[in-house]
Parts: C-alpha cells; structure tokens; sequence
C-alpha cells in the first residue's frame, strides 16, 4: 500500500490521450488537498515537492552548524543561547522532516511511516513557532526585569519554558499518529490529509493566539527600548541624535522579526481555516512553501547576526581568530 503524500486535483482534467505532469486522475472524488495515494507512483515527481525538499536541506544544513556551534562552544550556556539553541534544533528537525518527507513520498509505501512523518513535522513547526514566543518572552524580561535576568532563577524559567514548549510540541504531533486522522473518513480531511480539519483548525488558531502575544510583547519592548534611548540621550545631552539612532535602530529590527514571521506563516494560517479539501493542492503548496521559508531565516535573525556566535564562528574556520579592539558580549535586550 504506497501511501505516498501526492497532490490531487479536480478542477484539471488531463485531453484524451495525454497525462498531467505531477497531477494523478485516480477517480473522479479525489479532491485537491496534499494526501496519501493508494495508486502505484506511476508519474513524475512534483516540483513543488522537490522545492520543500530543498527547501528542508538548506534548513538543515543552516541549523546543523548553529545547534553544533552552540553545543560545542562553553561560553554559550546563557538563557538566551538556550533558546536560541532550542529554536535551531526545532528548525533543524522541521528540515530533516522535510527531506524525509520527500524520501517516503516516492520511494517507502507504509501508512504507519507516512503518519509518523506528518505526526514529525507538525511537532517540529510547533516547536519552532514556539520558541520563537520563547525567546520574546526572555527578551522581554532581559529588559523588564534587568537587574534580575543573570541570575539563577531565570535559568530555571527558561528550562520551565523548554519543557513546556516541547512537550505541547509533541502531544500536538502524536495526535495524528494516535489517531485524530482523517484516514478512515475522507470528508473530515482537510486541506492537508491525513489531518483532519478540526486539527487543522487547532493548530491555525494556536498559531494566531501565539502571533497576537508576541506582537504584543514586543510592542512592549519597543517602548521599554525607545524610553531607555531617551534617558541615554538626556543624560549625554545628545538627545536629537542618539535618541533617534536608537530608537530606528530597535523598532527597525522589531519589524524585521515580526515581519518575516508574520509574511512566513499567515497565509498558510489563514488558509488552513479558510481552505477546503476541494480547493486545488497549488493553493496549499503556494502558502506552505513560504512557511517553511521562515525556519531558514531564523538561524540569520536570531543567531548568525549574534557577536558571539560570529566569533565562534571564526575560531571554528579560522582556528586562530582574534578579536580586533575590544570584544562586548550582546544580552539579549539588545533586539
């Protein structure tokens, strides 16, 4: 039984005589959502599958050298390294399942395999978005609770974060596996088989619930970082200049962040709540390939742009790489 994750749509019909590239006719309910086929792999491979899978080696291989750089590196043992470290080995996950995904698509016929995949990846996108809430959470408190952030307590919370985040990460990805799928009842599928819609719905709402509080949180940070520009500026009596590098410097990487996860994941959001099983499969390709899009940037956002992890960096190529002038260590309130 080849239970390979193929696209299927309705609203095509191939002439007399000639076949649609990537599209299988198997009969005449089949609809438009991503699903597993019972039919032998009879066509070509769809492009946009080999652009998810390429779109998963580069995730991978970018993720790979964060999570080795910090794991292997003493220095980075600080709350904010942690969950960076955390968000990379989610994102790291996200791009093997991608791959893996790919690999069982068109070479392993197993329906346990195929769940078990669907089960990996949704479990692994949760965790990413999830650190994602954690590191704005722990840059929130880096600022409001500054005098208190290096201490031993914190480290706990963040381990209390972890714990929470990958363990709500796991539960929501079993649940297919353990049942909550559409396999033995097709009209309950959704724009993403074996997922049924309620699911899809559930993870498209905690998406939103998790987007709405980060753009709040950091709404609060921008403020706390534009009133510590101010009192800098007062107090070194260069208020029309500092104050106005500051305060661009801070909100323009706020957007940055809130704008490449927002641009990533709504439109797949949103049409997870939207979309119907009916609807062609491009549609759901054409809003999940920019999702995935997001876990390769995050390594650039949250990690390579890091003082820290540069020079790691360089001591790994280099081997022998001094810092020219004097080294500062960023916190993380340095957005």
């Amino acid at each position: 039984m080849n239970e390979s994750l193929v696209v299927n749509d309705s609203s095509a019909t191939p002439a007399s005589g000639e076949a649609l590239p990537w599209i299988e006719a198997e009969s005449s309910d089949r609809n438009g959502s991503l699903e597993f086929s019972t039919a032998a792999l009879d066509f070509p491979i769809n492009p946009w599958d080999i652009m998810l899978c390429m779109s998963g080696t580069v995730i991978a291989c970018e993720n790979a050298i964060v999570v080795a750089i910090i794991f292997y590196t003493p220095t980075l043992r600080t709350p904010m390294f942690v969950l960076i470290g955390s968000l990379a080995t989610a994102d790291l996950l996200a791009g093997m399942g991608l791959i893996l995904n790919f690999v069982f698509q068109y070479v392993i016929s197993s329906e346990t395999i195929s769940l078990i995949t669907v089960g990996f990846l949704v479990a692994s996108f949760t965790a990413s978005i999830s650190s994602l809430l954690a590191i704005t959470v722990d840059r929130y408190f880096s600022l409001y609770n500054a005098l208190t952030y290096f201490s031993e307590k914190t480290l706990q919370y963040v381990h209390l974060m972890l714990v929470g985040t990958w363990g709500v990460s796991l539960f929501l990805g079993l649940l297919p596996v353990l049942g909550w799928n559409c396999l033995g009842e097709p009209a309950s599928c959704s724009i993403v088989r074996p997922l049924t819609r309620s699911n899809v719905m559930l993870l498209a709402t905690s998406f939103f619930a998790i987007f709405v509080l980060m753009l709040t949180l950091y709404f609060k940070i921008c403020k706390i970082v534009c009133h510590h520009a101010h009192q800098i500026a007062l107090q070194q009596h260069f208020f029309a200049t500092s104050h106005y590098v500051a305060t661009k410097k801070g909100v323009s990487t706020l957007a940055i962040i809130l704008g490449t996860f927002g641009a990533s994941w709504l439109p797949f959001a949103i049409y997870c709540l939207v979309g119907e099983r009916e609807y062609p499969s491009v549609y759901t390709y054409a809003t999940l390939l920019p999702a995935t899009y997001n876990s390769m940037i995050n390594p650039i956002i949250y990690a390579y742009r890091n003082a820290e992890i540069q020079r790691s960096i360089y001591m790994l190529l280099c081997g022998c790489f001094q810092a020219k002038g004097a080294y500062r260590s960023r916190s993380p309130s340095e957005v």
